[in-house]
């Protein structure tokens, strides 16, 4: 019986104001408060319970969690967990379920952390973006994963022999991320060239570590033709045709395997949730697919052919939603989201430079704790995010177990803001940042509040503050929008009287001495 397997990228960027830890109203979203609650009830819990009918006529109600591979975001699950725990238990459960289902292999897989685009991270913040994402997989689903979905598929050699490090079984990447394979066992083994035609997505590939230790994972490259019709064709409006034109697909009588957004299924397109059900319950099975997952898949057709993927431009790596590779996250590489008649993206190279800056100014701070409130600082960061999923893990102990001697109760609250001061560093780098159309979006705002939170954590400790020269780099940043002046404007005016202790008559923030 030949394989189906759908995949869901379940995401939001993280929303919440770093000073409050709620959500500001997004008119946008309208008529719901934010759009994590417009989503929430166009897509993620619709998708928990879907109502179809079967063929003789009885009712049944479909959790497509159980259905689908998907991730989601650790920081969208935190926010589902606290104000939607229906939604949050079913798919929990619907992970459970497929366990059952699939020979111990569950539907849900990690996420690297907040959405950053991993080539683009140093070592280490590639490095705890892996380490945070497994944590909180762990965390929520009681199990080890067997994979992580990286943001926007976004991936080089480093990056996937992170993922070979960390034990993890296979990754899903588009079809044009694949360069050459060969075939192991024949003799001579010549490498053969590939692009995203030629490539063959039903059967997985075995992509090698470089250290030569033999270590290995998994590839499997998505029908981008599926995934395109889903996404933007509204493929979905017909179950029937949609499971015959994935049943007409080269080797579908070996394997079907399509990645898109999960707010396909719902937010994107009305009524997707139902076009995904009747697909998975009724459509595929009658065209004589077995609906699995990569897991399951991977333990009946081990990969027999090794694979090199295309690291793209300077190294830097491929992604899906870029033909440039990454340059949607590093330059004006031509990729957008619309805008008016002349609108540029050149905002986003100084837009990352100046995170970049804030980023190792922070780095430098952070590391001279070393022997102060820290023993190894990287480690105790890597750590944290056990504070950060449960607010209940006492504190006491977490620093104890990384401080150099016992610290003073000033001490104390000084070790947890400079984690605090980390956190926000990573979060700054979340990519929807710079996938849109001007720096003056509620996406490129949202990042440099976390910026701003960073600057102000340094002005307390004392350290000499970077905002002057942050703003320097940042004005580079041009709007789109003459109103809105560059990124230093839009600073000033956006994101610093977003913190709820600014002192809007002397635009400067009030510190506040506890």
């Amino acid at each position: 019986m030949s394989s189906l397997i759908i995949h869901g990228h379940f995401y939001q960027p993280p929303r919440e104001n770093p000073w409050t830890g709620s959500i500001d109203p997004e008119p946008d979203a309208a008529p719901f408060h934010d759009w994590n609650e417009r989503i929430h009830a166009e897509c993620y819990a619709p998708n928990s319970a879907v109502r179809i009918q079967t063929a003789n006529g009885s009712g049944l109600v479909v959790n497509n969690y159980a259905n689908i591979s998907f991730d989601f975001g650790p920081t969208l699950l935190s926010w589902l967990e606290v104000h939607h725990p229906a939604t949050y238990s079913s798919i929990i459960a619907a992970d459970a379920e497929s366990m059952a289902r699939c020979n111990g292999h569950g539907n849900a897989i990690a996420q690297a952390y907040n959405h950053a685009i991993l080539p683009l991270c140093n070592e280490r913040d590639r490095l705890t973006q892996i380490r945070w994402g497994l944590a909180d997989f762990r965390y929520r689903f009681r199990r080890e994963p067997e994979s992580m979905w990286l943001p926007e598929t976004a991936c080089n050699d480093d990056v996937l022999d992170s993922l070979i490090d960390h034990g993890l079984r296979f990754v899903i990447l588009a079809p044009q991320q694949a360069a050459r394979i060969r075939h192991s066992e024949r003799v001579p083994a010549v490498w053969q060239e590939k692009t995203k035609d030629s490539i063959d997505t039903s059967v997985s590939y075995r992509r090698y570590h470089r250290d030569g230790s033999g270590k290995s994972l998994a590839v499997f490259f998505y029908d981008q033709d599926v995934a395109q019709a889903i996404a933007f064709e509204h493929a979905l409006s017909s179950s029937a045709s949609l499971a015959e034109r994935i049943a007409g697909r080269p080797g579908s009588d070996q394997m079907v395997n399509v990645a898109t957004d999960g707010e396909s299924y719902g937010h994107h397109h009305k009524f997707g949730d139902l076009g995904l059900a009747y697909l998975l319950e009724t459509a595929a099975p009658a065209h004589g697919f077995r609906v699995t997952n990569y897991g399951e898949y991977l333990d009946q057709h081990p990969p027999a052919v090794e694979v090199e993927i295309d690291n793209g431009p300077a190294g830097e790596g491929g992604s899906w939603s870029c033909i440039h590779g990454v340059g949607r996250w590093t330059s004006d590489c031509g990729c957008h989201t619309g805008g008016g008649a002349g609108w540029n993206q050149a905002w986003r190279e100084p837009l990352r430079e100046a995170l970049n800056f804030l980023r190792d100014e922070a780095a430098a701070a952070f590391e001279a704790t070393r022997g102060e409130l820290f023993v190894d600082p990287w480690a105790a960061r890597d750590e944290s995010i056990s504070l950060i999923l449960d607010q209940f893990e006492s504190r006491e102990i977490f620093l104890r177990s990384h401080a150099p001697r016992q610290l003073s109760r000033e001490q104390e609250l000084k070790a947890l803001s400079f984690l605090e001061m980390q956190r926000d560093a990573l979060l700054m780098f979340t990519s929807c940042g710079w996938f849109f159309n001007d720096i003056g979006g509620l996406e490129p705002i949202q990042i440099l509040k976390y910026a701003c939170r960073v600057i102000e954590l340094m002005h307390e400790f004392g350290l000499p503050s970077p905002r002057q020269r942050f703003l320097e780099i940042l004005a580079e940043a041009k709007s789109n929008r003459p109103e809105l002046g560059n990124g230093a404007d839009i600073y000033r005016g956006f994101v610093e009287p977003a913190n709820p202790s600014f002192d809007r008559a002397g635009e400067k923030l009030v510190q506040v001495i506890a």
